[in-house]
């Protein structure tokens, strides 16, 4: 059995961009204006009308950043906020599968550098996640590809598995949003961990697996 998990909200309680920007924001290594947008499509995400690729047009404005500046920031994030807010229920899940010597990976819009001290805390080898372009290390102000929000993620996912020969119905995909519906369908065994609405009625019409974490 192959394990994937969505990240934000699903094994941690807040969004790990929330965390990362706001020391972030704090060391000066970005400023207001690169990410003030983002509450905007918070809200326009919550109505259920996101911009697909709010994403890509937030990284235009991210160009010039150093990426060890970046990576020193996410081990900051990590050890003192993101490791005090992981889920137990999801941490146990995690571990047991490990343990088993089953595969588990990390399918999240999030950036790679922010979710790689998570990886590393589970003893994770892959995560699919969406990459700055660097140049000489510095931003470039694109992404590698295309961001895993959605249906990209959907499309990333579908061609790690393939590229690897796992059968749908041999993985689980756990998330807590209707964004990651087109994911949730294609896996085998969907799981919809702490819903919100529109997942939940979703997951209540299949007859998914739902989940509630504390």
């Amino acid at each position: 059995m192959v394990h994937i998990f969505d990240v934000d909200l699903t094994v941690i309680r807040k969004t790990s961009a929330q965390y990362f920007v706001g020391i972030a924001l704090k060391e000066k290594i970005i400023r207001f204006s690169h990410i003030m947008n983002l509450p905007i499509e918070y809200i326009k995400y919550k109505l259920a009308l996101p911009d697909m690729d709010f994403i890509e047009q937030t990284v235009k404005k991210l160009a010039g950043l150093k990426k060890n500046d970046l990576e020193r920031i996410a081990e900051i994030c990590f050890e003192t906020k993101i490791k005090q807010s992981i889920y137990p229920d999801a941490e146990k899940l995690i571990n047991d599968a490990v343990k088993k010597g089953e595969k588990v990976i990390f399918a999240t819009s999030s950036f790679d550098f922010i979710v790689k001290p998570l990886e590393k805390y589970f003893g994770i080898e892959t995560s699919l996640a969406s990459k700055m372009e660097y140049r000489d290390g510095i931003t470039t102000g694109n992404l590698e590809g295309f961001s895993l929000f959605g249906e990209k993620k959907k499309i990333a996912v579908q061609a790690w598995m393939e590229k690897n020969s796992i059968r749908r119905e041999d993985t689980s995909f756990y998330s807590d949003s209707y964004t990651d519906i087109p994911l949730l369908e294609y896996c085998g065994n969907p799981f919809a961990v702490n819903p919100d609405r529109i997942l939940m009625r979703r997951a209540k019409k299949h007859g998914w697996k739902i989940l509630k974490f504390v």
